[in-house]
């Protein structure tokens, strides 16, 4: 008992003291924790579909490793290596709901659902969650050291292992900084071409930026403008594995909105129609002829690109010498009910019983989800087997070329998921026996020995019925879907004859 003026002097064990300093405020971890909350909502902002760009890219590991950093120092708590990624995780998710596409959609089943998941989910995770786990690991360890945290709130190995995740970011930083290029075209001395031209430019079509592969040997040639297919389908890697038609024409791969290095320009989904890539495809072709001074260009569109390239030439005809669409697309709908038909009988004669359930259980196409195709999809290479089928025409193997960025090769797999969702439907409806029965440029449709009956047999009956100027219908030996890529050689020598044709 103290006596009036006496006083006590009270001791204080250490660990309380460190403990005691580690708290702070209720009122000041409640604060620290609207950093995740605000990053969250800022990067659904200018990241809707995660990042996208190589600076998105970058910009996500340095400042997720910041707010990281932040967040475990300021809290001096543990539970904030949880809590912390799951409010950036929640106000990101909360904040984008309008949002829509497989890669951003809930997680579904099979090969392309994975995929979706892979790059629309798994990928952004690595460049935000995971820098901001170990951010905030390094940041709690620092506020032990410096008495802000209780000592041991992160262990030596917690520590360890934040700081090599973090040299492991770091070296990721690096892999997805290294820029895309295309190489020049060279002489025999190894020298440049005088007068070649060998680019990857961008160029605003339809209000959004967009990339153009283009090379040639001289740029005083016929310019060549290339459709690939998908929808959301890239093909610079393809086009890069043979140089044949850079010999005798100036070749514009277009990167169409929403696909590879146009992924970018995806938003906003409702101007993602058929009527504006006509629209775009026109503007471009306007382009190119000011920018080269030529009076027209050669079209030439393959699967999705020649149902594009119908549309265009019909729209304007003035604008091109001639078209060649190969594995021409006619009918969508027609195509798929009979690749579903084929492909069910093949599963059912060689014994694939989950597949053939799958595909009865979906039904015959169409598909509200785009998802739904994917069984159908994925097996056309079974069901429509053939010698000397060269996957690497496909992707992934396409992707390989330094045209690409890191950041492009995963927007490859989310633009042909994403655009697909948006566009395919839009094309159930298109069939060019009735809505494109007349050209009036000349039309060579090119079609591989090997190509489905789904595609054959609708092409076959609108090329009898069509009116143009000149048609002709040429079948490459050997060839599938692809009969451009499949024997490039072949593909550049009939290019020459409509050049010498047509001009």
């Amino acid at each position: 008992m103290l006596r009036a003026g006496e006083a006590r002097h009270v001791t204080v064990a250490p660990e309380r003291v460190a403990a005691g300093a580690g708290t702070h405020t209720a009122l000041d971890a409640r604060l620290v924790f609207l950093l995740p909350v605000a990053f969250g909502l800022l990067s659904a902002w200018f990241m809707p579909r995660g990042p996208v760009t190589t600076a998105h890219a970058l910009w996500s590991l340095g400042l997720s490793m910041l707010v990281g950093l932040a967040l475990g120092y300021l809290s001096g708590q543990r539970h904030a290596l949880l809590l912390g990624p799951l409010a950036y995780l929640l106000a990101f998710e909360l904040a984008r709901l309008p949002v829509r596409g497989p890669t951003v959609d809930l997680p579904t089943g099979g090969v392309y659902g994975f995929i979706a998941l892979a790059t629309g989910r798994l990928f952004p995770a690595l460049l935000t969650l995971v820098p901001l786990v170990a951010g905030a690991t390094l940041g709690l360890a620092q506020a032990a050291r410096t008495g802000r945290a209780a000592p041991g709130a992160v262990g030596a190995p917690g520590a360890i292992v934040a700081a090599a995740v973090t040299v492991g970011l770091a070296a990721l930083a690096v892999v997805v900084a290294r820029p895309a290029s295309t190489a020049a075209i060279v002489g025999p001395d190894g020298g440049d071409v005088p007068g070649s031209v060998a680019e990857l430019s961008r160029v605003v079509i339809g209000g959004h930026e967009q990339v153009l592969l283009i090379r040639g040997r001289d740029t005083t040639n016929p310019v060549l403008l290339y459709l690939a297919g998908g929808p959301g389908g890239t093909d610079l890697g393809a086009m890069r594995r043979d140089t044949s038609l850079e010999q005798d024409f100036v070749v514009v791969t277009w990167e169409q909105r929403g696909a590879g290095k146009s992924y970018a320009a995806l938003d906003p989904l409702d101007t993602f129609t058929v009527e504006q890539f006509v629209a775009d495809a026109t503007e471009l072709a306007q382009h190119l002829r000011a920018r080269f001074g030529v009076e027209k260009v050669y079209l030439v569109g393959q699967s999705w690109g020649s149902t594009l390239g119908a549309l265009v030439v019909q729209r304007r005809p003035d604008l091109f010498h001639a078209f060649v669409g190969v594995g021409q697309m006619v009918s969508q709908s027609a195509t798929d009910r009979a690749s579903w038909e084929d492909a069910v009988a093949w599963a059912d004669a060689n014994g694939h019983e989950r597949l053939a359930a799958q595909l009865r259980r979906n039904g015959a196409p169409p598909y509200e989800n785009v998802l739904a195709y994917a069984p159908l999809v994925a097996s056309e290479h079974d069901w429509n087997a053939y010698p000397g089928f060269d996957g690497s025409n496909e992707m992934p193997g396409i992707l390989l070329v330094p045209e690409y960025t890191f950041m492009d090769r995963m927007n490859a797999f989310r633009g042909f998921l994403d655009s697909a969702a948006a566009l395919y439907p839009q094309l159930r409806d298109v069939d060019f026996r009735r809505d494109v029965t007349r050209l009036e440029v000349p039309y060579v449709m090119v079609m591989g020995e090997h190509e489905t009956r789904g595609r054959t047999e609708p092409a076959a009956e609108w090329f009898a019925g069509l009116a143009a100027p000149s048609k002709r219908a040429v079948v490459f030996e050997g060839a599938g879907h692809r009969a451009n890529f499949d024997q490039p050689g072949r593909f550049a020598a009939l290019m020459r004859e409509v050049r010498e044709l047509f001009h």
